[in-house]
């Protein structure tokens, strides 16, 4: 997501979806809050691997842990990160394990893989 580009109520759905579609396979759940809506941010309701439930706060500014279960904006001080990667990285064990194996048989693959492909 570049800083620079404007996004709006309408653009910002979008934009989720896209971060939600890149991680869906290393998370039990990932959706877009139906009730919190904001022309400057979106949220996303997260269930991780361990079963742990969080509400994810995107914006401009990145991504960052707002709650501990869904619709829930409670929490203050959370760092912002980047990237969904590097938030669920720090939040998130299996995550990193469930990322990992994907790599690992892509790279298997690739390896195995006659040359020209």
């Amino acid at each position: 997501m570049s800083a620079e580009r404007v996004l709006d109520a309408q653009t910002w759905p979008a934009e989720a979806e896209a971060a939600i579609g890149d991680i869906r396979r290393h998370v039990r759940a990932a959706s877009v809050s139906s009730r919190l809506r904001s022309h400057h941010r979106i949220y996303i309701n997260l269930t991780t691997l361990e079963d742990h439930t969080y509400c994810i706060e995107m914006s401009a500014a990145g991504f960052r842990v707002v709650g501990r279960k869904y619709d829930d904006v409670s929490l203050t001080g959370h760092v912002n990160y980047e990237t969904p990667y590097a938030l669920l990285n720090n939040i998130s064990q299996k995550y990193k394990e469930s990322f990992g194996d994907e790599l690992m048989t892509k790279l298997l693959h690739l390896a195995g893989a006659p040359e020209g492909r």
